[in-house]
């Protein structure tokens, strides 16, 4: 990859836990740590005063002050009527995703020392037109150019389908998350993987 060329940041969006990944300089996906020194950082979103806060400290709030804490944000996602209060103000389900998007991107330009500006967002196989939107939407809103969203087992399919291999198969690959279960079946050749189905 010449200096010129950007690199892409994938986004695991999951409902418990996210985690961010890129494609190193020998094409292997490689999970970039959290802050903590994690490679997971929980889904979860706290409202202290004028601070948002994310990951762990966050979700070891949510039992103290559960009326600032939000989690479990994308099983909201697409649903218009959503709104989360705090403070005397108001947040879409895409808005608190944005800020997981952007502890995300910000923890990995940190332990990077790399600009972000272009991701790809993973969602459920099953999202619709509207949840997909809004997934998009949490990217853009956390300032970042969404390359594009794609399913989750997808992405799985595509991780596992980078191990070299000289033998030609389909395999069947599994998404089981804290909040969705999909499938994908896959077809590997030599210098294709084609997706054959999802669900």
């Amino acid at each position: 990859m010449s200096k010129s060329q950007k690199k892409i940041y994938g986004i695991d969006l999951g409902t418990t836990y996210t985690s961010i990944a890129v494609v190193d300089e020998y094409g292997k996906p490689v999970i970039i740590p959290n802050s903590d020194n994690q490679h997971i950082t929980p889904s979860v979103v706290f409202f202290d005063g004028d601070n948002v806060v994310v990951g762990e400290v966050a979700k070891e709030n949510s039992k103290i002050y559960p009326n600032e804490v939000v989690s479990f944000i994308k099983r909201s996602m697409g649903e218009p009527d959503f709104l989360f209060e705090y403070n005397g103000k108001t947040f879409r389900a895409e808005e608190i995703s944005s800020f997981i998007i952007r502890k995300m991107v910000q923890d990995a330009e940190q332990y990077s020392g790399r600009k972000i500006s272009d991701v790809v967002i993973t969602c459920p196989a099953y999202f619709g037109i509207n949840e997909r939107e809004a997934t998009r939407r949490s990217g853009e809103i956390a300032g970042y150019n969404v390359r594009q969203i794609i399913n989750e087992p997808t992405a799985a399919a595509i991780a596992y389908g980078s191990v070299e291999t000289s033998q030609e198969k389909v395999v069947l690959v599994y998404d089981l998350g804290g909040g969705t279960f999909d499938i994908t079946m896959i077809d590997i050749q030599s210098n294709a993987i084609e997706v054959i189905c999802t669900g």
